[in-house]
């Protein structure tokens, strides 16, 4: 990825995950095993990526999301140790450029079940990704069954402005 910056390609995608229960992050089973299994495989990986950019100056420049499309409820689901999909309180982490850094917006409950401060949607998210990288989210529309869709949405989206620098 860091040779692909340096290069200057505009969009970069590192997935990791795929295949069975084993080889991907959903765990709906056996979820210390899988933490156990794949955190450490993205972590030092991820961390080298991060330093190598701000070495070669490249970090301001380039923008890091990390994620998934949902997060994991704080229950186990049945009896073997997995957790269902929870979309209602996740994490996601920005770095780079524009971000600015350290910050940690929202909460979720006691439980960690769904967002409770400083709630926001997807759309919101998006919006906010899409301003990091100079877009303007109401610019971009098509016409598409009667309505003007955005890449947020048809609903109005708000970029974040506490996490950018």
């Amino acid at each position: 990825a860091r040779r692909l910056a340096e290069r200057n390609v505009r969009f970069i995608q590192i997935y990791h995950g795929g295949g069975h229960q084993q080889q991907n992050w959903d765990a709906h089973f056996g979820v210390e095993e899988n933490l156990t299994i794949h955190c450490p495989e993205v972590d030092r990986p991820m961390a080298a990526l991060l330093q190598d950019l701000e070495q070669r100056g490249l970090l301001d420049e380039t923008l890091i999301v990390w994620g998934g499309e949902f997060g994991r409820q704080p229950v186990s689901q049945g009896d073997q140790g997995g957790r269902d999909h929870n979309p209602k309180g996740f994490t996601c982490w920005l770095a780079g450029g524009g971000v600015r850094g350290g910050t940690s917006y929202g909460e979720t409950d006691d439980l960690g079940a769904e967002a409770a401060v400083d709630r926001r949607h997807v759309r919101d998210f998006h919006a906010t990704i899409l301003r990091l990288m100079g877009l303007d989210h109401n610019r971009l529309t098509w016409f598409y069954g009667g309505l003007n869709q955005k890449l947020t949405g048809v609903q109005e989206a708000h970029p974040i402005a506490e996490v950018m620098a």
